[in-house]
């Protein structure tokens, strides 16, 4: 696990030091990789990679990077699991390695089999290959989109890294703010693939190549999607449904466990999170039955309906972890604060980030690997808001009166409808957003197809809240997947959206800010291609998710430790900014700092802090996400 750089100026004039500027961006990028660094010049093509190492296979200085062989030289981040057997087989073919890292396994795999080389990795991955003889730089991502990788282009100027920050360090890079990626990250509170926070910079999809070509030819190239795996599924679906649950549960336990004992590859220490939930319980339970037994790291809250502690240390105990719990304080939280758009280096709003930074931070203290649990909420039907959605659809279409009610709506104002909630709220459901429930109620049954409805599940600032804003909206995140059941639908679009670019951010920056390699055993490739062919029956079924992942579970876990409503990885940030942090909002989201920056309408900002300061029916998610997004401009911008 590292961090990765590198540019290539095609108009370079001698007006900069090319290693001079290398070395300043590869070091913005220490936290990730504090063991060694290296670079690599090639001053007749002006073009220079960089590299900061975390030593987990192969701690000597042969895992020294970049790294060289023949007309090959390769930056690289990740780990490839299966790098023995690869290793084995190109060893048949005559060659010899000089390290025991899986970096010299992939140059050499390129130098075999070139593109096709992808194909025998299993793990997680971001790398740059240039070839000297063919004047090609090759860029690649990992399947899953683990591992980070942004790239830039501009006036011959093409630079890539695994984080913003490093561009930042070269003289030519452009810091122009991209409206469109502005108004994603209010929508949904992340930046979708393959846009980013500035123009001209994008984030490499998962499961592609990016080619750049000496002529300043840039070409992209698919080589794994997930959506053909579903696809597939559909047409299978008679030969799933004949097969009994006991077979596919002993399949699907067994494809389980070889994933997570093999993310165990390492020559350092390797812990857990653990949450207490049935996807990190599944992980830990599945290598406790092998014999492996965990270090697992925990982050509690004071604040009820937040904390999972409780749940986790069950667990912990029943399966015999070393367990180790810190709780979070509104304290701990303001400190933590300020550092996110440094650590997040555009804008990131899932606040689950400070609990992530936290037990990164717990994790490091005693090992310097820790395996994660995401993906499985997005194999195995776990949100609630998919059966939510298409609950919801059914309902609206036998709605009787659906027109009249909707014309209703919208005759009645958001405001007065918010004076006349508070008249009667001694004997109507509790809601400390009530106002923008209305609106998105009137958005709900105006919607008419299944995309439309998700959007609104997931959206934060609606499209009349942006407009207000003066932003514009955009959809490109949505897909027309119409031969597909509606659960797989929304499941595949989280896959393919919000696993990646929220879910995978939050952990892989929240661990390598303490240069903590965090691992993935739900989203091998393996398992990732049998669990999107699996019909949604064995998903989700009696209004139960995760139905054929239980049944495995509770062979080695009492149900009573496991089964609860679904909390999630949330923090009290409306509790937190209601007392404690206040001051933090009226700094950041003040009328005159608004104003002068000039980017939002100053008087919309001011409507929706001053709702929220007096009760007055605010999502607090809005502010929290405006308030994010001026930290992080404050840093950056």
């Amino acid at each position: 696990m590292c961090r990765i750089v590198g540019f290539w100026d095609l108009n370079y004039k001698g007006e900069y030091e090319l290693q001079a500027v290398i070395k300043s961006m590869r070091d913005t990028m220490i936290h990730g990789g504090p063991d060694d660094a290296g670079e690599y010049v090639d001053t007749k093509n002006e073009m220079a990679l960089g590299h900061r190492r975390l030593s987990i296979l192969d701690l000597s200085p042969a895992g020294h990077q970049p790294m060289e062989f023949d007309n090959l030289v390769i930056t690289y981040n990740g780990e490839i699991y299966n790098y023995k057997e690869i290793r084995k087989e190109l060893e048949k073919y005559g060659y010899s390695f000089s390290s025991n890292t899986d970096t010299e396994v992939i140059l050499k795999a390129f130098h075999k089999w070139g593109l096709d080389a992808v194909h025998k990795f299993r793990g997680m991955f971001a790398f740059a290959i240039w070839n000297k003889k063919e004047k090609i730089l090759i860029l690649c991502r990992d399947r899953m989109g683990v591992k980070p990788l942004y790239w830039y282009w501009k006036d011959g100027l093409f630079m890539f890294s695994s984080e913003l920050k490093a561009f930042h360090k070269h003289p030519k890079f452009s810091k122009t703010l991209n409206f469109k990626s502005l108004s994603l990250f209010l929508q949904y509170g992340y930046i979708t693939s393959p846009y980013s926070i500035f123009e001209y910079a994008n984030k490499l999809e998962p499961g592609h190549f990016l080619i750049v070509e000496k002529s300043g030819k840039i070409k992209k190239e698919k080589y794994w999607d997930v959506e053909d795996y579903f696809l597939k599924g559909m047409g299978e679906k008679n030969f799933w449904l004949k097969r009994s649950e006991e077979e596919l549960a002993e399949e699907l336990e067994n494809i389980l466990t070889e994933s997570f004992k093999l993310r165990l590859v390492s020559d350092v220490p390797v812990g857990m999170f653990l949450s207490g939930g049935i996807d990190s319980t599944t992980v830990s339970a599945l290598l406790a039955k092998e014999g492996i037994k965990l270090k697992t790291f925990t982050i509690g809250f004071y604040e009820k309906g937040y904390n999972e502690a409780p749940f986790a240390k069950r667990i912990a105990e029943y399966l015999g972890t070393d367990h180790t719990e810190l709780y979070c304080t509104p304290k701990e939280a303001f400190e933590i604060i300020p550092k996110l758009s440094e650590i997040y280096d555009e804008p990131f709003g899932d606040s689950s980030a400070i609990p992530t930074y936290l037990v990164s931070k717990l994790a490091k203290s005693q090992v310097k690997v820790s395996l994660s649990a995401d993906g499985g909420d997005e194999q195995f039907c776990g949100y609630t808001r998919y059966w939510m959605v298409v609950d919801r659809i059914n309902k609206l279409a036998h709605l009787p009166f659906r027109e009249l009610i909707l014309r209703t709506l919208n005759i009645l104002n958001p405001d007065l409808a918010l004076k006349l909630y508070n008249l009667f709220k001694p004997i109507l459901p509790k809601y400390t957003n009530f106002r923008d429930k209305y609106i998105k109620l009137r958005n709900v049954l105006k919607a008419n197809d299944l995309l439309s409805q998700y959007k609104l599940a997931i959206s934060y600032f609606l499209d009349e809240d942006l407009k207000n804003l003066g932003l514009t909206t955009y959809r490109e995140m949505f897909w027309d997947i119409n031969s597909l059941d509606p659960c797989s639908t929304l499941m595949l679009m989280d896959i393919k959206a919000y696993l990646p670019d929220d879910i995978l951010v939050k952990v892989d920056r929240a661990t390598m800010s303490v240069a903590l390699e965090g691992r993935e055993p739900f989203l091998d490739h393996k398992i990732v291609e049998w669990t999107s062919r699996l019909p949604v029956e064995f998903k989700y079924r009696n209004r139960r998710s995760k139905y054929l992942l239980r049944k495995i579970l509770y062979k080695y876990i009492p149900s009573k430790l496991i089964e609860r409503p679904k909390q999630g990885f949330s923090v009290p940030i409306y509790e937190w900014f209601k007392k404690d942090l206040k001051n933090l909002y009226l700094e950041y989201l003040s009328k005159e700092r608004i104003k002068e920056e000039g980017i939002f309408n100053f008087l919309e900002v001011e409507k929706i802090l001053k709702d929220f300061l007096a009760n007055r029916g605010i999502n607090h998610n809005k502010l929290w996400l405006l308030f994010v997004f001026e930290q992080w401009r404050d840093k950056w911008l």
